[in-house]
C-alpha cells in the first residue's frame, strides 16, 4: 500500500506525500493506470467520450476519414487515418466506403499518401494484405520504409497465415487483429519481436484464433489490448476482450500489461502506462486485484483523468 500524490494532472509522489493535501480515500481498494485500446474506430462509432469516463485514457484509430485526424477527441488518440490500399481494395467496397480507404496504384502514389498522411497528423499508417485487389510486393515496401523514415509503426489487416506471414516479410510491425486461420510455424517465427493486437472477441474468439494469439506471444510477439471498437460495440473496458484473452491463456498480470504499460511503450505514450512520478494521472480505482482477477479492469469505482475526477 502507497499513498499517491497528485498535482496539475501528474503524479508528483507515490508514498511519502504532503500530509496538507486534500486526499482521496482508496484504502481497501487497488490503484492502476488508465487502459489503452490499440484498436478503435471513433469516427465509425463516436464514443470517445464515453472511453474517457470508462476509464480508457488513450487509443489508437486503425482507419478514419482523412477529416478525423483534424478532429480533437476526449481520449489522447493516435490515428491512422484512411488505411493505404489497392484500387476497390479492402475496406472501400465494404465497410470503409467514404474515406476509410486511400486507395494507391503504385509505390510512388503509395509514399505520397504516407507523407500527405503524417502531414495531416497520423501517427500509424495502416495497410490490408487480403484477397485481391491487394497492395504488390514493391508498393507494400515503399510504404513501410517511409513510415519507418517518419517514425511510424505500420498495422496491417492481415487475417490468414499466407497474408500474414507476407506482411511479416514485407516489414509490417504489427498485427491489427489476431489473424483467425491457424499460424504456422513460419509466420509464428516471422512475427517474433514484432506485435499482435488481440481484438479476440470482434472474431468470436474461436478455438484458432486464442490459439494463435497464445502461440504469437510464446513466440515472443508483444501482445496488447485492443478490442476493434465500432465494430464491436461496448464504449468502455471490454470485459468480453478480457475474458477472450485470459481464455487464450493470458494471466491476470499480462492482461493488465498489455492494457496499460505494453502499449505506452509500444506506441510512444511515455505519460501513461505506470503509477509513478512524472506520469499523467490517469488512474482506475478497482475494489478488485487486477493482477489476479482479469475481468476487475472493465469494472473501475473511480475513473480519474488527468487528476480529475471522471466517474
Amino acid at each position: 500500500m502507497a499513498d499517491v500524490e497528485v498535482r496539475d494532472g501528474r503524479i508528483v509522489q507515490v508514498g511519502d506525500v504532503d500530509a496538507s493535501v486534500e486526499s482521496f480515500d482508496a484504502r481497501g481498494r487497488f490503484l492502476v493506470p488508465a487502459v489503452i485500446d490499440s484498436h478503435v474506430h471513433l469516427t465509425y462509432w463516436p464514443v470517445a467520450d464515453e472511453l474517457a469516463r470508462s476509464g480508457v485514457a488513450a487509443a489508437v484509430d486503425l482507419a478514419a476519414p482523412m477529416s478525423s485526424l483534424a478532429e480533437p477527441s476526449a481520449v489522447r488518440l493516435l490515428a491512422s487515418g484512411p488505411m493505404i490500399t489497392a484500387p476497390s481494395g479492402y475496406p472501400v467496397t465494404s465497410w470503409g466506403r467514404g474515406g476509410y480507404g486511400l486507395e494507391v496504384s503504385n509505390a510512388g502514389a503509395a509514399v505520397d499518401a504516407v507523407e500527405l498522411l503524417h502531414a495531416r497528423g497520423a501517427r500509424v499508417v495502416k495497410i490490408p494484405v487480403t484477397a485481391a485487389p491487394v497492395l504488390d510486393d514493391a508498393t507494400i515496401t515503399a510504404i513501410v520504409a517511409r513510415a519507418h523514415e517518419l517514425g511510424m509503426r505500420v498495422a496491417v489487416h492481415a487475417l490468414g497465415d499466407a497474408e500474414a506471414l507476407r506482411a511479416a516479410r514485407l516489414g509490417a510491425d504489427v498485427l491489427a487483429h489476431t489473424p483467425v486461420e491457424p499460424l504456422s510455424d513460419e509466420t509464428l517465427a516471422a512475427w517474433s519481436g514484432r506485435a499482435v493486437i488481440a481484438t479476440l472477441s470482434a472474431f468470436g474468439a474461436d478455438a484458432a484464433t486464442l490459439t494463435n494469439i497464445a502461440r504469437l506471444r510464446s513466440a515472443g510477439a508483444t501482445v496488447l489490448y485492443g478490442t476493434d471498437l465500432g465494430n464491436t460495440r461496448t464504449p468502455g473496458i471490454d470485459a468480453a476482450e478480457l475474458a477472450a484473452m485470459h481464455e487464450s491463456g493470458m494471466d491476470a498480470s499480462a492482461i493488465l500489461e498489455a492494457a496499460t504499460h505494453a502499449p505506452a511503450l509500444y506506441w510512444g505514450l511515455p505519460e501513461l502506462g505506470d503509477v509513478e512520478p512524472g506520469k499523467a494521472a490517469c488512474l482506475l480505482l478497482l475494489a478488485r486485484d487486477p493482477t489476479t482477477d482479469p475481468l476487475a479492469l472493465a469494472d473501475p469505482e473511480v475513473v480519474f483523468v488527468d487528476g480529475e475526477r471522471a466517474s
